[in-house]
């Protein structure tokens, strides 16, 4: 491990915190941004950019910042609002999904299955980046903000399914991983529970250890299924939130440990991937693959808020967030340059489209439709859970 090259990065963290401090933006944004900045003016080789600890740390921001997501869904407003989270999930991505692949044929020129790789990496949506976004106004608290949530889940497991189905078809490795996954699912349920009361809650850390121990073992099957660790991550989370999530202190000692060390390793790291001359060299190109999908996004979403009768701002809000998108999509891109499906040139293109996704539709939502009355019930609920504490 360089230890320059590390010192290089968590300073790049502290000056994208003051960032998003200074001009109250979020942070995830703002890390995004310090990354391609510092890609272009440092250099990706200077950053160490595709270092394997590199790489490492930045995984494991991204799966444990995807399990702290999972684990804020609340079993009852899931429950409740099922019907509202897969039909949000299921528009946000099929509308996209199709809408960018016919774009990326019609008007860029690209053979087929280039176009559908595209329409693949392009319907995706940033649990991660949304996840940070609500964390940091609260409205991971609030049965709008875990409606959001499923919804991505939903929309993401929409890409991952489509993925495999068009360019990966199912094989043996699948089966042994569903199987898998769904046996260490089982198993977490009824042990983690008796575990945690009964071991827990001493500076051990004995939570933290088994946690990250599950999500590292479903994590390895997962790739060696050909899948991706950032999925069971998910589902873990989603499982042991009735439990694990209902412990706030080990929550928020996980977040400090993945926000303060993990995911600005995440974030910086996809912004510097951005290649500026390639980017600007095709500059026409990124613009319409990232209106394809906004624009899809927005014609899927929009009207299907409407019909669960949200407020014209919530549901603005709501397909703004719906529009980001940022691991699926650079897993999408990388796995159709490496088996030939996209040339480097299109890849460059897609994942400019990807990471600016993550970026553009969430400036908008935080600059002009904060849903105000969710971010002061959340404040609420927040005093009144320290009183009690």
């Amino acid at each position: 491990m360089d230890w320059s090259a590390a010192a290089i990065w968590m300073g790049l963290a502290v000056v994208a915190a003051l960032l998003s401090i200074w001009f109250r933006v979020s942070v995830a944004l703002t890390e995004i941004l310090v990354g391609v900045v510092a890609g272009a003016l440092i250099g990706k080789e200077a950053l160490h950019t595709t270092a394997s600890w590199v790489t490492f740390l930045a995984g494991v921001g991204s799966v444990v910042l995807t399990f702290l997501a999972g684990a804020e869904l609340d079993p009852k407003t899931l429950k409740r609002s099922w019907k509202e989270a897969f039909a949000i999930g299921l528009a946000g991505f099929f509308a996209p999904f199709l809408g960018s692949a016919f774009v990326a044929h019609a008007l860029l020129g690209w053979d087929p299955r280039a176009s559908w790789l595209a329409g693949v990496a392009l319907s995706t949506t940033s649990v991660a980046v949304v996840y940070a976004v609500m964390l940091e106004l609260g409205l991971n608290q609030t049965p709008f903000g875990k409606v959001i949530l499923a919804a991505c889940f939903v929309n993401d497991l929409g890409t991952v399914l489509a993925l495999g189905l068009l360019f990966a078809p199912f094989g043996t490795a699948t089966w042994v991983f569903a199987l898998g996954l769904g046996l260490g699912l089982y198993l977490l349920i009824r042990a983690t529970p008796w575990l945690f009361a009964r071991y827990g809650g001493s500076t051990h850390e004995l939570e933290a250890k088994f946690l990250l121990f599950a999500l590292f073992a479903l994590g390895a099957l997962a790739a060696w299924s050909g899948s991706e660790a950032v999925l069971p991550a998910y589902l873990v989370g989603m499982v042991l939130a009735g439990s694990v999530g209902k412990d706030h202190a080990l929550i928020r000692r996980l977040r400090t440990l993945t926000l303060g060390l993990l995911t600005p390793f995440y974030f910086i790291r996809a912004g510097s991937l951005v290649s500026l001359p390639a980017l600007l060299l095709g500059l026409g190109g990124f613009f319409v693959l990232l209106l394809a999908k906004m624009v899809s996004k927005v014609l899927g979403v929009y009207p299907i808020t409407l019909v669960f009768r949200y407020r014209r701002r919530d549901a603005a809000y709501t397909t703004l967030l719906m529009s980001t998108g940022l691991t699926f999509g650079t897993i999408s891109s990388l796995y159709g340059l490496t088996h030939g499906i996209i040339s480097e040139d299109q890849y460059s293109l897609l994942v400019a489209a990807v990471i600016a996704s993550a970026v553009v539709p969430t400036w908008i939502a935080n600059r002009f439709f904060l849903p105000h009355h969710h971010i002061q019930a959340a404040r609420i609920g927040l005093e009144e859970v320290r009183n009690e504490g």
